[in-house]
């Protein structure tokens, strides 16, 4: 991967004005806003539908619900993010955040629950990984992949702290309460570290990339290679997702209990952490376009490892870790999939429309999924399909590389 123009970096190295607290505060807050506001609802979802009598399929869609809004407005966080930069949009993110899961815990019936989730959904947008992204790669160009390395590294363990620690908390308390105790540590976590940290000057936007950089943002995205790579990310997404939301009732209808099961989930946010570290060497000896393909079909195999191996229970639980590594990868890879092809000029917009269509994909995965698994026969059959969907995203993946421009550049 070649660097950055001389102009380029000088234009977006300045590091006296780069904030040194914000790498380690985007750590920290991303580790807790995934593992709370996300990676929590897999772990109470099945107390949730017992206790209320609500569906598992009702609750799941409203979870995805917010993930849909998410995808919707990435898009506006984007622009806002390439104009202003991060701190008020993460910090007004994670008052919204903790305001939602009160909602979710105090809510006394679906539709309130479902309003909880609507207002998560903008917390998301705007304390995931999108933003820290648009930071990051504003911030640390032209060495961004390593600060994306390192706040995904820790990222990856949000699954690993936060579904074991949420099983534990739901044995103790009802899962109304373990929402409170955690929209608490959300609260105390994020709010002061986005809005302490992230205070930097907002550097100028680089120059378009040498390679296809004068292209307008709409002619870019109408592009065949932009098309092919956003249909393959929402693909994997959709897969990816899925896999990680039914894991646990896949594990529990085998028979295991539900600590294993979050367990098992948060075994795969250590994979994640050990994949990342393997990216950068990737990338380096990798075009964009054949990692992808690579990654994305790894995540298949994994899915159809799962839907075809039911135990014994340590052996899941390395494959938990195995799919977690390529699901680390999997979100580098589309953390870099723009500057990659197109450069960092006008990432935060661009970055915002590949993201809608997988985010989407994200957000109705785990609802289709929870409707798919009876008239599929279970969850076993609903794992196969989802490999074969992995397999198509990777075929597509393959064609992803901008006319002229058989290398990657960030």
């Amino acid at each position: 991967m070649s660097d950055l123009s001389t102009a380029t970096a000088a234009a977006v190295t300045d590091r006296p004005t780069r904030p040194r607290a914000a790498l380690p505060a985007l750590c920290l807050t991303q580790i807790t806003s995934w593992g709370i506001v996300y990676y929590a609802f897999p772990v109470l979802n099945p107390q949730i539908t017992t206790v209320t009598g609500w569906s598992a399929a009702t609750t799941t869609a409203a979870f995805s619900a917010a993930l849909l809004v998410s995808a919707l407005a990435g898009i506006r966080v984007g622009r806002i993010l390439d104009a202003r930069g991060p701190r008020t949009v993460m910090t007004v993110g994670s008052v919204i955040g903790t305001a939602s899961l009160v909602i979710v815990a105090t809510a006394p019936n679906l539709a309130m629950f479902t309003v909880g989730w609507l207002l998560a959904g903008l917390a998301m947008a705007s304390t995931f990984y999108q933003p820290a992204f648009a930071a990051l790669t504003r911030w640390w160009a032209p060495d961004h992949i390593r600060a994306l390395t390192t706040v995904t590294l820790a990222g990856g363990l949000a699954s690993t702290v936060f579904a074991p620690l949420t099983a534990q908390l739901a044995g103790h308390f009802s899962w109304r309460h373990t929402y409170l105790i955690l929209a608490a540590v959300l609260a105390a976590v994020t709010v002061p570290a986005h809005a302490l940290a992230l205070r930097g000057p907002w550097p100028p936007a680089p120059p378009p990339a040498t390679t296809g950089g004068t292209a307008t943002t709409a002619a870019i995205t109408r592009s065949r290679p932009f098309l092919l790579l956003a249909t393959a990310l929402t693909l994997s997404a959709f897969a990816m997702y899925a896999v990680v939301v039914a894991l646990v009732p896949l594990l529990l209808d085998r028979g295991y209990t539900a600590t294993q099961a979050a367990w098992a989930l948060g075994l795969g946010g250590a994979g994640q952490t050990l994949g990342r570290t393997l990216y950068a060497a990737l990338a380096r000896r990798s075009s964009p376009a054949l990692r992808a393909a690579v990654l994305i079909g790894l995540g298949g195999a994994t899915t159809a490892a799962f839907a075809f191996v039911p135990g014994p229970y340590p052996l899941l639980a390395v494959l938990a870790v195995v799919a977690g590594t390529v699901r680390g990868n999997l979100t580098l890879l589309q953390a870099t999939a723009i500057t990659d092809r197109w450069g960092a000029n006008r990432y935060g917009r661009l970055s915002g429309i590949l993201a809608a269509p997988a985010t989407t994909a994200s957000a109705l995965a785990p609802f289709a999924g929870a409707a798919l698994t009876v008239p599929l026969g279970g969850y076993p059959n609903l794992f196969v399909v989802l490999a074969l969907v992995s397999v198509a995203a990777a075929l597509i993946a393959w064609h992803t590389t901008p006319t002229g421009k058989a290398t990657g550049q960030s």
